[in-house]
């Protein structure tokens, strides 16, 4: 159920590496429809020079979140069972619970996008939902190849990924 007042948004995230560590880029497609009826569509992507899948992964999620202007209900699509699992299956509560450290007692990998993943969700209502990857989904299929370009640095330069240690 949507709560009165906010406005309803659709995203598709991924996250691509080539090579674990490696270049590595996000993908985002975001849709609303206003109130005529109308449909809006932004893209967001970014390559990164070394990094993970699962950092892009969460990068996209991140990104997509933070590229809304005011509190939305939202709809967030990946094909990151990492992302959509930490979240539907609670693994979140009990990191925090347990100071950033997983069921093994070791730290959390992450950790600096995780928090800034929290933090980018706090004005939403988020529902999480795991899509198969590369199974013919138009916009998890863009989402993807938003990833991929961004890792081959096909639409930009790549960046640093301040947060990744090899």
């Amino acid at each position: 159920m949507i709560e009165e007042g906010l406005t309803r948004v659709v995203a598709y995230t991924d996250g691509s590496s080539r090579g674990n560590p490696g270049p590595g880029g996000y993908g985002a497609v975001l849709l609303y429809v206003d109130p005529a009826g109308e449909e809006h569509r932004k893209e967001l992507s970014q390559g990164y020079r070394v990094t993970t899948n699962n950092r892009m992964e969460l990068l996209g999620a991140i990104v997509a979140l933070e590229a809304l202007k005011r509190p939305c209900e939202v709809e967030l699509h990946s094909d990151s069972q990492y992302v959509v699992n930490a979240f539907n299956q609670h693994w979140v509560e009990g990191w925090l619970r347990k100071g950033w450290k997983n069921s093994q007692k070791q730290p959390v990998k992450n950790v600096d996008l995780w928090q800034r993943l929290l933090a980018a969700m706090r004005p939403h209502r988020v529902t999480w939902l795991w899509v198969k990857g590369h199974a013919g989904h138009e916009l998890n299929e863009r989402a993807d190849e938003l990833a991929t370009r961004a890792a081959d640095g096909i639409d930009g330069p790549l960046l640093d990924d301040e947060g990744f240690m090899a």
